[in-house]
């Protein structure tokens, strides 16, 4: 049980160390604004002073420069605020954060079941409709809701700084709450498609299909798919404070990996078992034993055990020298 401390008022450490961080994540994102103001200032310099070194070669030093101050350890730094600025969010805002996120998901199934509705039957359309599976995470990570795995590494690269028992009551807080409202959100809009006229009648076997190949996949197989799922989606994040614009092709490319390797994602397949239980073709049993936990502990080792740790080795002594 956690204290009633821990259950009702945010981690005061987090909100402290929020208050003396310099701004890592502001600094990341200026790298390619700066870089532009670089590149008009050293052109007007170079008007002015024609045995300069050439434009060309001045830009392509000054990008160099800029792009290498993009380090693992500021990489680290982003996504340990972003952390800690989790870690100190009620519980109501995460609840309904989590429930958004529950909801929004559902698009990556709804997507998937569009294109294989209208696709037609041939070898290359399994690749183009699991570009649907993307939709979904894309209204997600953008929107910046709580997803579930996205916290297997957010949350516990602070977590890693300092272990002690207060922290690690703050991380199975957050995981507890934005677990929770990510089912309840998945059950909610799967009701909604299951039993009204939501969604177009002629894409409810696509939908089913769906459904019944990602809940009903063994129990050991569903577990071993759910790592490299935690892998990536740990990867998405460790990925977007430096790709700037580009975030939507890394989201839609690395999530598109997800589906095309028929990998398991616990928030996702949330949906498809939700759509499954409510209409009674699969018992509490077989969803939450046979699917459910085997892929929720899949995507923790991925993103926490592989991918966290191995981050975190990456940047631990600069982090340790530091303090």
């Amino acid at each position: 049980m956690l204290s009633k401390e821990l259950q009702t008022a945010p981690c005061r450490e987090t909100r402290q160390r929020q208050e003396t961080f310099l701004g890592t994540k502001r600094e990341a994102k200026c790298f390619v604004r700066m870089t532009n103001r670089n590149e008009d200032k050293m052109a007007s310099v170079h008007e002015n002073d024609p045995g300069a070194v050439p434009l060309e070669e001045e830009i392509e030093r000054e990008s160099v420069e800029a792009a290498a101050k993009l380090t693992s350890k500021l990489i680290y730094e982003v996504i340990r605020r972003d952390g800690e600025e989790e870690l100190a969010r009620t519980k109501r805002s995460l609840f309904w954060s989590g429930t958004a996120a529950g909801i929004m998901i559902s698009f990556s199934v709804l997507g998937e079941a569009i294109l294989r509705t209208y696709l037609p039957n041939a070898s290359w359309s399994f690749l183009i409709e699991n570009f649907g599976y993307s939709l979904g995470f894309l209204l997600v990570i953008l929107c910046r809701m709580q997803l579930f795995t996205e916290n297997t590494i957010t949350t516990v690269l602070p977590l890693m700084v300092k272990p002690t028992p207060h922290n690690f009551g703050c991380v199975a807080r957050l995981w507890a709450i934005v677990l929770g409202s990510n089912v309840f959100g998945a059950f909610c809009i799967a009701t909604l498609y299951a039993y009204t006229p939501a969604i177009p009648e002629n894409l409810g076997p696509a939908l089913l299909s769906l459904s019944e190949h990602a809940v009903r996949m063994p129990a050991d197989q569903s577990f071993f798919r759910a790592i490299p799922a935690g892998i990536l989606v740990a990867a998405i994040v460790w990925m977007l404070p430096q790709v700037g614009e580009s975030g939507f092709f890394i989201i839609l490319t690395f999530t598109w990996l997800i589906a095309a390797g028929d990998f398991t994602h616990v928030v996702a397949g949330s949906v498809e078992m939700a759509y499954l239980a409510v209409q009674g073709l699969i018992g509490p049993y077989e969803a939450l034993f046979e699917f459910f936990l085997p892929v929720l502990v899949g995507n923790i080792v991925g993103g926490t055990a592989v991918f966290a740790m191995i981050a975190w080795g990456q940047v631990k002594d600069d982090v340790v020298e530091r303090k």
